[in-house]
């Protein structure tokens, strides 16, 4: 979340320095884990969201973490409602347990709270999982921490 703090201001920086945004009302707010980008017109609202997304790119922040909902007029503005996913849902969470119980491997696997869990006997049963969930495209970017001996 402070990466996404940083990106949002050189954002903002570069909106408020940037020639074709200027006088233009654009600007870049977060609360907790939306991100709001209003601007006055659509295309200057893309061309926001466009170095907004850059500057997450730059701070290393993966852009598939980020849902973007559809722009909304409101008045002389534009807004949209970027959402910062963090953790795992609960449907998704099912879809990674089934995929790893349908390798055959010597895990089990289990849900907890926003994440995943999964424990086994043997550090390979455990890589062996985790490249196959790396194969595997979730639409979310997966974490892989605390691996014990």
């Amino acid at each position: 979340m402070h990466e996404v703090t940083n990106a949002l201001a050189q954002a903002n920086k570069e909106v408020t320095n940037r020639f074709d945004l200027k006088n233009t009302g654009s600007k870049c707010e977060r609360s907790d884990n939306i991100i709001n980008v209003v601007s006055d017109s659509d295309f200057h609202l893309e061309q926001v969201v466009q170095v907004l997304m850059g500057k997450m790119a730059q701070r290393k922040v993966n852009l598939q973490s980020l849902q973007s909902a559809d722009p909304v007029t409101v008045g002389k503005e534009v807004r949209q409602a970027i959402t910062i996913r963090q953790g795992i849902e609960a449907e998704l969470a099912r879809k990674i347990i089934k995929t790893i119980k349908g390798s055959k491997s010597k895990t089990q696997a289990s849900i907890q709270e926003a994440k995943v869990r999964v424990s086994g006997k043997k550090r390979d049963d455990l890589q062996a999982v985790i490249s196959l969930l790396k194969e595997n495209d979730f639409g979310l970017p997966l974490q892989f921490v605390n691996m014990r001996d």
